[in-house]
């Protein structure tokens, strides 16, 4: 045999070794404080991605910098809204979702101080609200329904964790925010009501799993694996006899109690396999992730989160076959 042909087969066996290398590395997921994400918890404390023979290794991050850690290319996948992903693919770092965890059922809220019953009592009031993000959405939609636009109240720009200060403070009339920040509002004003939230608007905001086009293409069974328990985390979450054992685990997790917990679970709507399958079909309305994602698409364009076109092909940051195949 030929020097030359000696050295062909010990490179090809030393990529053939490399490949398996990084096959065996564990699948990295950027997961935040979001109820349907801190769902993950479960799967995680119980074992059930070992049982399913997937090594995936879950990063807790804040929100913002578990975007970033996928556009660096730190992680494979991010749990992001429908929206920031679109906001992650226009900068400059596809990824497809592949699992919908579930869409805000409330805890996305329009939080007013004492005395303003409705959104129409806000006309020519402020609103402090984060420019941009899914709850300045959530407050255009609660306009329209209203039959009102931005022309009828004074947008502030605050950052959303900053918002309970600023409507205890008096500095805004209202306050648009996602959870915990919108609950911290509803604790810190004593007499605040929330006249607007995403259970108004169901599918505005849809949370879901993303992972880079690369990885899903060199790892899509083991990402059907870690699809395949998301149905079981639901079941335990939702089951009456489980569920204070899966409030313990998710409380846990934010440093919470399971009682100060549950009602922001209650605010967030799980999708199970059905769920999955019903919400990822195609659409033009809310009550799928295509439409939802248009009507998303649409807003970031308008308030010039980026360019027009710049996200590119809408259709192609949700592949729903890996939930199609749940049982």
């Amino acid at each position: 045999m030929s020097l030359i042909r000696l050295l062909t087969i010990a490179l090809l066996a030393a990529g053939a070794a490399l490949t398996g290398l990084r096959a065996a590395e564990p699948l990295k997921v950027a997961y935040s404080d979001w109820p349907g994400w801190v769902a993950w918890e479960v799967g995680i404390q119980k074992g059930w991605f070992k049982e399913a023979g997937v090594d995936v290794d879950f990063v807790w991050f804040e929100y913002v910098p578990s975007m970033e850690a996928l556009a660096a290319g730190q992680v494979d996948a991010c749990c992001m809204t429908n929206g920031d992903a679109l906001v992650t693919g226009a900068t400059g770092k596809h990824s497809v979702g592949i699992l919908l965890n579930d869409y805000s059922n409330g805890n996305d809220m329009i939080v007013a101080k004492p005395g303003i019953a409705s959104m129409k009592d806000l006309k020519g009031k402020k609103i402090g609200v984060e420019v941009g993000f899914v709850d300045h959405l959530l407050l255009l939609k609660a306009l329209e329904a209203n039959g009102m636009s931005e022309a009828d109240v004074e947008i502030i720009n605050i950052v959303t964790t900053d918002t309970p200060q600023a409507l205890a403070s008096g500095q805004v009339d209202a306050i648009a925010a996602w959870q915990p920040s919108s609950g911290q509002a509803l604790a810190q004003v004593p007499g605040s009501k929330a006249i607007f939230s995403s259970a108004d608007v169901k599918g505005v905001i849809y949370d879901a799993l993303y992972v880079t086009p690369e990885s899903l293409n060199t790892r899509r069974a083991d990402w059907a694996k870690v699809v395949s328990v998301w149905p079981r985390i639901v079941a335990f979450i939702q089951d009456p006899a489980t569920q204070p054992e899966a409030l313990q685990i998710m409380a846990a997790r934010v440093g919470l109690d399971a009682a100060t917990y549950k009602p922001l679970l209650a605010g967030t709507f799980l999708l199970d396999a059905a769920g999955n399958k019903k919400h990822s079909m195609p659409g033009d309305g809310l009550e799928s992730v295509f439409g939802s994602t248009v009507i998303v698409n649409a807003f970031n364009e308008k308030n010039g989160v980026y360019d027009a076109g710049a996200a590119g092909d809408l259709g192609s940051y949700f592949d729903a076959s890996l939930v199609n195949e749940l049982k």
